[in-house]
């Protein structure tokens, strides 16, 4: 079962501290087995570029106990204030494996301000461009979900850097570049063709960086092929969908995983995916339904298993979007479940997929070298924001659990009883399980309110934008 387990850790090198074992520090094995088919239905969100500190700076949580920053250090060793920007920044910042490792520096979080800023189409660049948090009205939706279900000031992303990992990350537990390598994916393709063509329908040129177990440094066509979910869902015949923008884009992990695409072609010469897995499940947006996961609810369609992937405009991602339908985005998809028959039996998960570049305090956790064969220690990426939703959610309640994206993977395969990748879900630091209370009287559903409607999205008739991580 942890066939692959070394491959996937010893890739990813740190310094140790904190010892991690398999078996993670995930719920008691009561908790474990009242899991198991408890949900019919878990939907992940997966928003966008977005740390605790920056996007959840909300007075109650941080009353609560959640670990919010208003101030962060810099790499002279002074304070600075954070200063509050709109949800809709018109700049963004790089979070790339390098920017990771710039404001990482070692383990002393000081290197914010050594994160270089994208302020295309401005006349300069504000100083201190990352120390800055969304102000409350833009995201009072999130806030909403937060204080009334479970928050998580301890989630981390898997990988250390941008969202094209990322995406393999949350459906896969790793980015490798095959089930033998000893090397993964560690950031957005360069760009030699534009980065919203990627995956194994790219161009021959394009290009990606591969990191190797002793940190060397290479560059591969962006196309991998390992095992995944979605095949062990497949296995079993529970459903499964990946609600996405397109085709070509870097939020579209299925796209990156050779046999889930099926490519017209032998990569790098495919042009788009024709497989089974792609024709059958991923479910891309269109100029007048940028939300196919609320027709699919209110026609009884939702899936067992759900991805869903905002479109560039709902996206929370900073620098140029129209930057404000994130927060309702999200919310009506939350009401859509809560306002029907689903309420009873589904969990949501809403975490980010990457940190964004934005500054953090809280130093990533990290594994030591125990004595066991796989290495000498793995560093998880920054913080990013957790929102867990469901009837037997604790209410009121914020986890300082470490969580990662393996700890989704590992929850999916607790609930429906399937056996481990051996990837980062074998090596999560739990199972989410801390967030639930399978014995409390289920919580009545509460409509959040958000600004923007169901309809909004159901009948946006813009084209749906893909990402700038450029």
């Amino acid at each position: 079962m942890y066939r692959l387990s070394y491959v996937f850790l010893v890739a990813l090198l740190g310094t140790a501290t904190i010892l991690l074992t398999t078996n993670g520090c995930g719920g008691s094995v009561r908790q474990q087995q009242e899991l198991s088919g408890r949900f019919r239905h878990i939907v992940i969100i997966f928003q966008e570029n977005r740390s605790p500190d920056n996007l959840f700076h909300d007075p109650v949580l941080i009353k609560a106990g959640a670990d919010i920053a208003s101030s962060g250090v810099n790499s002279a060793g002074k304070i600075v204030a954070l200063r509050e920007v709109p949800l809709g920044i018109t700049y963004d910042m790089d979070h790339s494996n390098r920017a990771f490792k710039a404001m990482y520096d070692g383990g002393k979080m000081d290197g914010a301000d050594k994160v270089r800023p994208s302020c295309a189409g401005l006349p300069t660049c504000p100083p201190g461009p990352g120390f800055v948090y969304v102000r409350s009205e833009d995201v009072k939706p999130y806030f909403q979900m937060a204080e009334q279900y479970a928050f998580g000031d301890r989630m981390f992303q898997t990988n250390q850097g941008p969202s094209f990992p990322a995406h393999q990350f949350i459906i896969s537990g790793t980015s490798a570049p095959s089930a033998d390598s000893t090397s993964f994916v560690a950031d957005n393709a360069l760009g030699n063709i534009g980065v919203l063509n990627t995956g194994c329908t790219a161009p021959p040129q394009e290009l990606v960086l591969a990191i190797g177990t002793n940190g060397q440094r290479s560059y591969i066509y962006p196309c991998t092929d390992h095992p995944t979910l979605t095949d062990e869902l497949n296995t079993e015949n529970i459903s499964w969908k990946y609600y996405s923008p397109s085709a070509g884009s870097p939020w579209t992990g299925p796209n990156a995983i050779e046999h889930v695409c099926g490519p017209n072609a032998a990569p790098p010469n495919a042009t788009s995916c024709v497989g089974t897995d792609w024709t059958q499940h991923v479910v891309l947006y269109t100029s007048g339904d940028h939300a196919p996961i609320l027709t699919d609810i209110a026609n009884s369609q939702l899936p067992e298993v759900s991805w869903v992937i905002p479109s560039g405009q709902n996206s929370d991602h900073a620098g140029g979007l129209d930057g404000i339908g994130g927060p309702s985005w999200v919310a009506a998809i939350v009401n859509a479940i809560g306002n029907s028959q689903y309420w009873a039996d589904t969990a949501i998960l809403v975490t980010w997929d990457d940190w964004g570049g934005w500054y953090d305090h809280v130093p990533p956790f990290k594994v030591v070298d125990d004595g066991t064969s796989w290495g000498s220690g793995y560093i998880y990426g920054f913080r990013v924001p957790l929102i867990v939703i469901s009837p037997y959610t604790r209410p009121h309640y914020i986890s300082h659990v470490n969580h990662d994206f393996g700890s989704i993977l590992r929850f999916v395969e607790e609930n429906f009883n399937l056996p481990a990748l051996g990837y980062a879900d074998s090596y999560a630091p739990d199972d989410l399980l801390d967030c639930f209370d399978f014995e409390q009287q289920p919580l009545t559903f509460g409509t959040i309110d958000a600004p923007l409607k169901a309809d909004h999205f159901i009948n946006d008739r813009t084209p749906p934008l893909d990402p700038d991580d450029d």
